[in-house]
């Protein structure tokens, strides 16, 4: 068992030796130990200038005229392309705006859609067993709408449990209560040998590890932009379309903002061309130019998918390695796969009065975040987070749990 001192030590080494540490630097932080941003990520330093120019410039000045000269009309497609080489997409295929909520409707629906005019008999939506609630509640909807049937499945069973009458299926890439990574790849292949087709939701991947939607053909995708994206609260969400399901994407809330004529005011729905399809309404302009400006951090030399894919695994790593050494045995489980392929970014540890543990730590300092009935979670985001915060995490959780 290691002494504290000397991963302490080991710590800063690995601190020294990081080729993400000087992004900490572009990131409101304190003395805390944030390790809750894979639920809210960290506010880049120069966002709030940013905010500043759009609300007294570009709204208070301009007025009605930024919605050209300032970009805000084109600015969900704009933003869109910004985020697609974060998630292994080419341009032309991510529009941005609306709820994860609303995206994941317009997903499901659509993809149930294709597939019941490929052929007859596709009545069935499969849904992760395990999905953060909310996406179940949609596909509960999507499937009522659609006159499918809904089927709660496991992602590691969801081959076996494809068929003829499969439509379409909703996965997460990451299982926002234990970290698990599911397989995209091989799971996206499944959905496609069955002839359904595959919704992803990437909230808890997106930021944190390669994901490869172009590379893995998946047909649609959805994600949150406020965890590993670092885009504010409530910070707009994004839809991907495959480029060549663009075409045949009927979406069940058309808007004007997605209308090929947007100011013909036209009663008939003429659905526009590409990614811009996915729009419903008028964009979200403070919260959605709030989300472009921190997207600036992916921008710096070194700051790749890659690098913080490999930083996220040696942090967990050495998260796991500092709870076994200082926390007593027994007292806490990993719930989250030790395989590096099969981990996101984040630890979830099986504990004890979990909430009352987490509302201890917070108070010393250690921001992470409970999930009934006994999960502490503790997200690791690597522009931000270092191997001290680490290690100082792991030994504060030690302390509260030995009293």
């Amino acid at each position: 068992m290691s002494e504290p001192r000397s991963l302490a030590v080991e710590a800063e080494q690995l601190d020294a030796a990081d080729g993400l540490a000087a992004v900490r630097e572009r990131f409101v932080l304190d003395d805390v130990t944030y390790l809750d941003g894979n639920s809210l990520g960290a506010l880049p330093a120069h966002v709030p200038a940013r905010v500043d120019d759009v609300v007294r410039r570009q709204w208070g000045e301009l007025r009605i005229r930024s919605w050209e000269e300032s970009g805000w009309w084109t600015a969900p497609e704009r933003i869109g392309d910004r985020i697609a080489p974060l998630v292994g997409a080419a341009a032309g295929q991510i529009v941005v705006g609306d709820s994860t909520s609303v995206n994941v409707f317009k997903a499901l629906v659509a993809a149930v859609r294709m597939a019941q005019e490929d052929g007859p008999g596709r009545d069935e939506i499969l849904v992760d067993a395990t999905t953060f609630p909310t996406d179940g509640y949609i596909a509960e909807s999507a499937a009522r709408m659609t006159g499918c049937a809904l089927r709660p499945v496991v992602p590691a069973e969801v081959p076996s449990a494809l068929g003829d009458r499969t439509a379409a299926v909703l996965l997460n890439h990451v299982d926002y209560r234990t970290g698990r990574l599911h397989d995209l790849p091989a799971l996206t292949a499944a959905v496609h040998a069955a002839g359904a087709y595959a919704v992803w939701d990437l909230c808890h991947s997106a930021g944190a590890l390669p994901v490869g939607l172009d590379e893995h053909g998946v047909d649609l995708a959805v994600g949150c932009t406020y965890k590993y994206l670092n885009g504010g609260p409530g910070s707009p969400a994004y839809l991907y379309v495959r480029r060549d399901l663009q075409p045949r994407f009927d979406s069940p809330l058309p808007g004007w903002n997605s209308h090929a004529e947007p100011f013909g005011m036209r009663s008939d729905y003429a659905p526009a061309s590409g990614a811009v399809r996915g729009r419903v309404g008028t964009p979200d302009i403070l919260s959605l130019l709030a989300l472009e400006a921190a997207l600036d951090v992916w921008d710096e030399d070194g700051v790749s998918v890659a690098a913080v894919r490999e930083k996220s695994l040696a942090l967990t790593d050495f998260f796991l390695r500092c709870v076994d050494a200082y926390v007593p045995a027994g007292r806490v489980e990993s719930v989250t796969p030790a395989a590096h392929g099969e981990r996101g970014s984040q630890v979830a540890l099986r504990c004890d009065d979990a909430g009352e543990v987490m509302k201890r730590l917070i108070e010393r300092g250690v921001v992470g975040d409970y999930r009934a009935p006994d999960v502490l979670r503790f997200g690791f985001t690597p522009l931000y987070v270092g191997f001290a915060d680490v290690e100082r995490a792991a030994r504060v959780l030690a302390r509260t749990l030995t009293g």
